[in-house]
């Protein structure tokens, strides 16, 4: 398979899988810090024989995906905080629907309009289900700009394989940097026609087969209960089979960090640090923000100090103690609004909690 190294700003390259992945709809509304993503759509979109629309608003682009995904083609949005907002009862509508779709928020500094500084603090929106219902999305949180390539070519995968919407979630840092990324040639292209089979589900015309109906209202007595029924099942299929994360060092350190995003980056160099140190540090990034790595924090928490490192008043950090489970002491280190923790931070809370 042929393949080029080149330098891409983490949305760029976003972008440029979704389109190697199959996306051909894209609709989105401008926001800083991830205009490079509709910019680069609106570029290159059209040599693929894609549509690119910049909508009149957010509300519009992630119901003008519904409908492009209703159709069965591979559809995607993109924002940052305040726009994920506006998009939320869509993304319930998709969930609702069982529509496949990804949506890429770059997260800036809130609440509110707040600022355009990297941040981390939409982790509740996008793990809890920011909209309304027992709904869930899978949540990738990449760490580079190559992960962030890779991440959402499989996100279009297992958007389609489990029939819901996928997020890509990543700070503004890692959305704005630019790094070294290998992509794949437009002559060997990362999707092929397999992972492109027809959806025998979608709305394509029915003159020759029963009309396909695609609903989330449901008034029957007991029938809605029973279609959540089978989306938790689904989503109990997911936790069994989908959880990503990077470890090292887990089992037999003295302290566990957890952290996701730039913040891992920061983190990974601050135990280096340590370890010229002779600290026994151990760190593990979920790549997966949903589902969550909760077995393997479970299994290896005993006996330990676990701190979770974050750029947020400490949402992680709740499913870090749910995973914990109270075998251990959970400490926090954060900052919100856009600030960001340096690695000296990080070293002295670490040695402060191993007694150093």
């Amino acid at each position: 398979m042929k393949t080029k190294k080149i330098l891409m700003t983490g949305n760029e390259a976003m972008a440029e899988a979704a389109i190697q992945a199959g996306c051909r709809f894209y609709a989105g509304y401008p926001i800083t810090p991830q205009n490079e993503i509709p910019a680069y759509f609106a570029n290159h979109m059209p040599e693929v024989g894609g549509v690119f629309i910049q909508a009149e608003s957010e509300i519009s682009a992630i119901n003008m995906v519904f409908g492009a995904s209703a159709a069965g083609k591979r559809a995607m949005t993109s924002s940052s905080s305040p726009g994920i907002s506006l998009k939320q009862e869509g993304i319930s509508y998709l969930a609702g629907c069982q529509l496949p779709g990804v949506i890429i928020n770059v997260m800036r500094g809130g609440p509110g309009l707040g600022n355009i500084s990297p941040s981390q603090a939409d982790y509740f929106q996008a793990t809890k289900g920011g909209g309304h219902g027992d709904y869930h999305m899978i949540v990738f949180a990449p760490s580079s700009v190559q992960e962030a390539f890779d991440l959402t070519v499989l996100a279009f995968d297992l958007a389609d394989k489990y029939r819901m919407p996928a997020m890509i979630l990543v700070d503004g840092f890692i959305g704005q940097m630019m790094e070294p990324l290998v992509v794949h040639s437009p002559q060997s292209t990362v999707h092929s026609k397999s992972r492109l089979l027809t959806k025998k589900w979608a709305l394509t015309g029915a003159k020759n087969r029963k009309p396909n109906v695609i609903r989330s209202l449901f008034l029957a007595e007991g029938r809605l209960e029973e279609f959540n029924e089978e989306l938790q099942n689904k989503y109990t299929r997911i936790k069994n089979k989908e959880v990503r994360f990077e470890a090292d060092n887990i089992e037999d350190c003295d302290c566990l960090v957890v952290s996701y995003g730039i913040m891992a980056r920061i983190v990974s160099g601050a135990i280096e640090n340590l370890k010229k140190q002779k600290l026994n540090i151990g760190s593990l990034r979920p790549i997966t923000l949903w589902p969550f790595p909760t077995d393997i924090i479970r299994k290896v928490a005993k006996n330990k100090k676990i701190l979770v490192v974050e750029m947020s008043a400490g949402q992680m950090l709740e499913d870090c103690l749910l995973a914990v489970n109270g075998q251990a002491k959970v400490d926090f280190l954060g900052r919100t609004g856009g600030g960001i923790s340096s690695e000296e931070e990080i070293i002295k809370k670490i040695k402060s909690l191993v007694g150093r």
